[in-house]
């Protein structure tokens, strides 16, 4: 490790975790950006649009199956166990995720703020009777198109969709965290998504560091006090 980033660990009170895609590829998850992402063979922009799913749901349940509806098949790996870990020592005090893979929780992190919200929860879209991943993936594995079982409304996971607002609670949730972080590592983010582009500038404003882990380049390394490549050599770097 070198001495500048263990000082920058060593010195800071309150660090924080942002996470992209890149962070769930070592778990075998394609990311949707990178060089086999799922950019590549779907339309990511219609399946998460919201405009389009009350049209065609079948769309967004057929083009998931595999990748949203079958995550139990997926394991945290060595980045989501080691974040988990340093939570328990006080060392990392939040995760905030780009992620929907709910894998952050699976490791053992408490305090995760999924920023586009999760598939743990599926809710009705007219009586607005809640979900778990669990009841959802059957039917979705069946090929059907999930309805309400009490008023046979068209269930939406709880993922926010292009054309939705992302989470008040969980917004304001993100920024408390931001404000008091004095140290950002962000990790396999492209940080190309806004708002989230813009969290690691709001903890520089407010005095912070920030350190970018990811094997492209992103909008923001000028900025960053450490910039590395390997996700699994900084992580291996700072366990």
């Amino acid at each position: 490790m070198s001495d500048k980033l263990k000082s920058l660990l060593n010195n800071s009170k309150h660090i924080i975790a942002l996470t992209g895609a890149g962070v769930s590829t070592l778990s075998g998850i394609r990311d949707f950006r990178g060089k086999n992402g799922l950019y590549k063979d779907f339309d990511a922009d219609k399946i998460f649009d919201k405009r389009y799913f009350f049209q065609n749901p079948e769309y967004y349940y057929t083009q998931t199956k595999d990748f949203i509806y079958g995550l139990d098949r997926y394991k945290p790996n060595i980045i989501h166990k080691t974040l988990a870990k340093l939570e328990k020592k006080n060392i990392i005090r939040a995760v905030i995720t780009q992620n929907i893979d709910m894998l952050h929780t699976k490791a053992g992190s408490r305090n995760v703020i999924e920023i586009h919200g999760s598939p743990e929860v599926h809710y009705c879209t007219d009586c607005q009777r809640k979900y778990s991943f669990g009841e959802i993936v059957p039917i979705v594995e069946n090929n059907k198109v999930p309805h309400c079982d009490k008023c046979n409304g068209l269930i939406k996971p709880d993922i926010v969709f292009f054309g939705e607002m992302l989470n008040e609670k969980t917004l304001s949730n993100a920024y408390a965290e931001l404000e008091k972080a004095d140290l950002m590592l962000v990790l396999g983010s492209s940080l190309v998504v806004t708002p989230v582009a813009y969290f690691p500038k709001t903890v520089i404003k407010n005095g912070g560091k920030v350190i970018i882990v990811n094997d492209m380049p992103t909008p923001l390394d000028e900025l960053a006090e450490l910039r590395f490549n390997d996700l699994q050599g900084f992580i291996r770097e700072i366990i």
